[in-house]
């Protein structure tokens, strides 16, 4: 009985190696790339001109001002139709390095928005100003992904 435990450890710790041995040599078409932050808007009907007049503004200042202190490796802006009422009608784009990248920024880039926009107040202002003419419908995290070229 003690003899078949020990084969039966000894089998299961064999086909476990093996296992991780096969895993670790497994080839992969693709490499994890950079991390985007989406913002998904809802432009408010009759409001395009004074969204766009932000995005170009403010939002692209503080996104310059980022990629010069190497906060973010880039930005988009995607304009779509919106296919209900209260779908979304464009998208904020901001991509970072990687995950780690976004949070050690997150100081950074709070002190970066204190110094471009103004203190707390003023940019909780700045939100309730927007509310008039978009609505966030929500936001992701999404990461990259780089396909390898075929061999």
């Amino acid at each position: 009985m003690k003899r078949q435990k020990i084969l039966f450890t000894a089998l299961v710790l064999s086909l476990t190696l093996l296992c991780v041995s096969v895993c670790a040599q497994m080839a992969r078409p693709y490499h994890n790339g950079s991390v985007w932050m989406l913002a998904f808007i809802r432009i408010k009907p009759g409001m395009d001109a004074a969204y766009m007049n932000h995005v170009a503004t403010e939002w692209k200042g503080i996104q310059e001002a980022a990629k010069k202190e190497g906060l973010i490796l880039s930005y988009k802006v995607l304009v779509t139709e919106g296919h209900t009422p209260g779908d979304w009608n464009l998208i904020l784009m901001t991509e970072v390095k990687d995950l780690a990248a976004l949070e050690a920024g997150e100081k950074k880039a709070d002190a970066l928005a204190q110094r471009l926009v103004g203190d707390d107040k003023k940019q909780m202002q700045g939100y309730h100003e927007r509310e008039e003419i978009r609505e966030i419908i929500g936001n992701r995290i999404a990461r990259e992904i780089v396909l390898e070229p075929e061999r």
